[in-house]
């Protein structure tokens, strides 16, 4: 992406900060920041129902490219990537969610596209049960399926937990800020930081010098719950912001789960009440989540590969490999998440099911966890 495309777009996401859907739906429509900007005298020729707040922000640019210029300077100093929304590395699944930012900073070293992305998040008041159980799922995990990426805020409790034992197990994991990446709340957590920007890496829509203003927390939930495959919720209160992502999970249609805690322990109320109110699934260790989100031991997979297991020339599928073929064979190169809607299977059937279809030879998995129909 050029510069000055990456210019307007910082731009853009000056002029109305709040109106993500309607900044979004103009960014698509004119089909770059620079078509936007280019037009602007007859930007209705282009989105004929454009906002009139809109379009009095669109007329007052000029005002916000100084802005715009700084940050992008920032960015060219500091080794931050800009992602925009039309650029091949902004998180795919993410992408599909119409309230996703048009522009993300992202510094690190991480593929947020990879094919198994899940978000860990729960109390910043985390007791000895809580750490434990976040210990305890990413050995197992790391032992069941190797390659996955963990998403979290770099809170207090769990966040930071999850971080440290992702990085522990040799995950790579990556922090969503409420900020601009010129500062790091909290303070006490730069070490564990610096570590995942080799290991992961730090990510936000937010412009440098922004306060860790609480309704930048709030934002913040959407894009952990958007960029993920699943979310796992680790002791909560009974209000919390760990039950907003987890709402916003499932809004996204999300796989989303939740540990129990003993009943009337302050902070398990939270899990406890997801899992009564068929809002999340239960789970009391990495097996049962695995299971349940249909992921087979990647080590499985790879062993076949090596003692060369054949392609089938005519294999038999069953009724929800066939569906899945046939929407393959409408549009190749698909991501799970849009497959997921095109076929009308739930996340954790579709997982399981292209893990057969690939291991019959009929699809591969391409960079990015797209799946690729092979002819």
């Amino acid at each position: 992406m050029n510069e000055k495309e990456i210019l307007y777009t910082l731009a853009l996401t000056r002029i109305n900060y709040f109106n993500l859907a309607g900044i979004r739906q103009l960014y698509e429509a004119a089909g770059s920041a620079t078509a936007i900007v280019e037009n602007l005298n007859n930007i209705r020729d282009i989105v004929p129902d454009v906002a009139p707040k809109m379009l009095e922000g669109l007329r007052d640019i000029n005002i916000v490219m100084p802005r715009a210029e700084a940050e992008l300077r920032y960015c060219q100093q500091y080794d931050i990537q800009i992602l925009a929304l039309n650029d091949p590395h902004y998180p795919s699944r993410l992408r599909e969610c119409d309230d996703a930012p048009i522009l993300l900073f992202y510094k690190g070293t991480a593929d947020l596209n990879q094919q198994r992305v899940i978000n860990m998040v729960g109390t910043r008041h985390c007791t000895a049960y809580g750490q434990d159980l976040v210990q305890r799922f990413m050995e197992e995990l790391k032992q069941l399926s190797p390659q996955v990426l963990i998403i979290s805020g770099l809170a207090y409790g769990i966040d930071i937990c999850a971080h440290r034992n992702a990085l522990r197990q040799g995950y790579e994991t990556v922090g969503v800020l409420a900020h601009g990446l010129d500062d790091l709340y909290p303070s006490r957590h730069r070490e564990t930081a610096n570590q995942m920007v080799c290991q992961g890496g730090l990510l936000t829509e937010h412009f440098t010098n922004t306060n860790a203003d609480k309704i930048n927390f709030v934002r913040r939930n959407r894009i952990v719950a958007g960029m993920s495959d699943a979310c796992i919720v680790v002791e909560s209160a009974a209000k919390g912001g760990s039950l907003i992502t987890a709402r916003l999970s499932r809004d996204y249609n999300r796989d989303t789960f939740a540990f129990p805690g003993s009943v009337g322990a302050p902070y398990s109320e939270g899990c406890n009440h997801l899992i009564r109110d068929n809002q999340a699934g239960l789970i009391t260790s990495a097996e049962d989540f695995v299971k349940a989100m249909g992921w087979q031991d990647d080590a499985t997979l790879i062993t076949a590969q090596q003692q060369g297991i054949e392609r089938q020339l005519f294999p038999q599928l069953n009724e929800t490999e066939t569906r899945i073929v046939a929407a393959l064979q409408k549009q190749n190169d698909q991501q799970i998440n849009l497959l997921s809607v095109r076929t009308d299977l739930p996340i954790s059937k579709l997982t399981s099911t292209l893990f057969e279809l690939e291991m019959k030879g009929v699809v591969k998995t391409l960079a990015g966890g797209i799946y690729h129909l092979l002819n």
